[in-house]
C-alpha cells in the first residue's frame, strides 16, 4: 500500500473542488463556503477500518461543536485505503451505522466520492458517474440544517442531478482528461 504526501493529496482535492465541483457548478452550494474558507480538508492516514471510523467520529464531533461560519463542512480524504469502489461502498454501511450509533441522524449526512464511483444500474464508463468521481475516496460531512437552508433558496433543487449529468455528458474527451486526470493516469 502506497502512502501519499498529505499536502499533495489536499492540493489534488482542492483542484478537483475548484475545477470540477465549483467550476462545473455540480454543487451550487460549494462556492461560498470554499471562498469563505469554511471547508475543512482532512487527509486521513488510516489504513485500517477501525482507525478511519475513529477519525470520522472525531470529525463529526468537531463539526458538531463548531459554528457553521467557522467550519461549514468537512472533506475527509482517504488516500491510503478503500481504493476499490466495492470496498468503499461496503465501508459506507459502517458509516451509516456510526451515524446512528452516535445519534447524528438528521444532523449530518455523508456524501460519497471515489475515483471509480459508479451509480447502481450504470456502466463504469457512463458519463453520469463523473459527477461523483474525485481523485481519492472522500467522505463529505454535510450539516443537514445548512443543506435545508440552502435548498430553500435554490429554485428547483430536484433538477440538480439531471443538470449535472447533462453537464458532464457534454464534456469532450479533452475536457474530461483535463478535469479528471486521475482517471487517465495514476498520481
Amino acid at each position: 500500500m502506497t502512502t501519499h504526501n498529505n499536502s499533495t493529496v489536499e492540493q489534488h482535492v482542492k483542484q478537483w473542488l475548484e475545477q470540477v465541483v465549483i467550476g462545473l457548478n455540480l454543487c451550487p452550494f460549494a462556492s461560498k463556503p470554499y471562498q469563505d474558507k469554511q471547508i475543512r480538508f482532512v487527509v486521513s492516514n488510516a489504513q485500517q477500518t477501525e482507525y478511519l471510523l475513529t477519525e470520522l467520529v472525531t470529525e463529526l464531533d468537531l463539526l458538531a461543536t463548531k459554528e457553521p461560519n467557522k467550519i461549514e463542512t468537512t472533506l475527509l480524504i482517504i488516500p491510503n485505503m478503500l481504493t476499490s469502489f466495492s470496498d468503499y461502498n461496503q465501508f459506507l454501511n459502517h458509516v451509516d451505522a456510526l451515524i446512528k450509533q452516535f445519534n447524528y441522524q438528521g444532523i449530518f449526512q455523508i456524501a460519497s466520492f471515489h475515483p471509480n464511483y459508479q451509480f447502481a444500474g450504470t456502466q463504469p464508463n457512463n458519463a453520469e458517474n463523473l459527477t461523483n468521481r474525485a481523485p481519492y475516496p472522500i467522505l463529505h460531512l454535510i450539516r443537514e440544517a445548512s443543506l435545508e437552508r440552502a435548498l430553500k433558496h435554490y429554485p428547483n433543487p430536484e433538477t440538480i442531478p439531471d443538470n449535472n449529468i447533462k453537464c458532464v455528458s457534454n464534456l469532450t474527451e479533452q475536457e474530461k482528461q483535463k478535469l479528471f486526470p486521475y482517471l487517465f493516469s495514476p498520481h
